[in-house]
């Protein structure tokens, strides 16, 4: 039997139908980061909000808790980076039932350890022990980032047209999305075996990617972060209309970790490359002219494919 992300548990398809509903409310928002103008300056704010999702279910199984710290700053900052946005500060929200100060100590050092990778200052955040509310030895994390961006010097992806190159900058593993999807795969003795690869923290490319946004300006006509929704849903949040994302899948090595789940989770070719990143944790989309250029700048990285004239979205080949 066919396993996928929606019988583990999670409807992309109800998340994205939320954000449709309250984009009616809130037009401005969908993109990776809210940008928040700096009246009388020529700056923006750009904030961003997440968590580490069931990725923590694997911490507790095994009792390692001091590298989902770097998970949670990472999936903030690499999102603010993709507004060609630089971190500033971060805060974070812990939550649990009895608090276990080894553990918490632990996962504060994470973030510690996530906010210098991506030169941001934790600055501050919230404690919170609610009994009863949690498992005894499991909690919950959010982090709060936000960063700046000169005005007509963001990313946002309307640039982007017909030609333009797509670069990948290889993951450091499934980062923080699609547990549901592994765990429902992965027996227990499984998740156990694998969890090494499977509690790598998430990549944080803050700092090379800044540093090609410095370099080649303009040249870069949009980032995403490849978290949930992964290449269908996170590429084509930035996509104008008539561009088409064309994935050649075969571009680069996928890691073992995920053919293991695919195949004995019998997953289908869609779901896997619309919840796991397969290897590829950030996309740039590039001029032609200076893409080769840019894909050296990042090492590891490879033209996984192209945009073509036609209807939006992604289509993987």
């Amino acid at each position: 039997m066919a396993i996928t992300y929606k019988k583990s548990g999670v409807n992309i398809e109800a998340g994205n139908e939320l954000v449709k509903r309250i984009k009616k409310r809130l037009p401005k928002i969908g993109g990776f980061g809210g940008l928040f103008p700096i009246n009388g300056t020529k700056y923006n704010l750009v904030s961003s909000t997440d968590g580490v999702g069931t990725k923590l279910k694997i911490a507790f199984l095994v009792n390692k808790h001091d590298t989902v710290g770097q998970d949670l700053v990472a999936m903030n900052v690499n999102d603010i980076i993709c507004c060609g946005a630089k971190p500033l500060f971060f805060l974070d929200y812990f939550a649990c039932g009895k608090l276990n100060v080894n553990h918490t100590e632990n996962v504060i050092k994470g973030i510690a350890d996530g906010c210098k990778i991506s030169g941001c200052q934790l600055i501050g955040g919230e404690t919170a022990e609610m009994p009863g509310f949690y498992k005894d030895g499991e909690y919950d994390l959010a982090g709060f980032s936000v960063g700046i961006v000169e005005k007509g010097k963001e990313i946002t992806g309307k640039e982007i047209k017909a030609g333009d190159i797509i670069i990948g900058l290889p993951s450091s593993g499934p980062h923080s999305n699609g547990y549901s999807l592994i765990r429902k795969v992965f027996s227990e003795k499984e998740l156990k075996k694998y969890s090494k690869e499977l509690l790598a923290p998430t990549k944080i490319y803050v700092k090379e990617v800044l540093s090609a946004i410095n370099k080649f300006g303009k040249n870069i006509t949009g980032i995403a972060h490849i978290t949930g929704g992964s290449f269908y849903d996170k590429i084509g949040r930035i996509l104008p209309e008539n561009a088409k994302v064309i994935i050649e899948k075969n571009s680069w090595n996928v890691p073992e970790i995920f053919k293991l789940v695919q195949k004995k989770g019998n997953v289908p070719e869609k779901d896997i490359y619309r919840t796991l990143n397969m290897g590829i944790g950030m996309v740039l989309i590039v001029k032609p002219q200076t893409a080769k250029k840019i894909q050296q700048h990042f090492k590891g990285s490879k033209v996984i494919g192209y945009i073509k004239k036609d209807k939006k979205g992604v289509e993987i080949i």
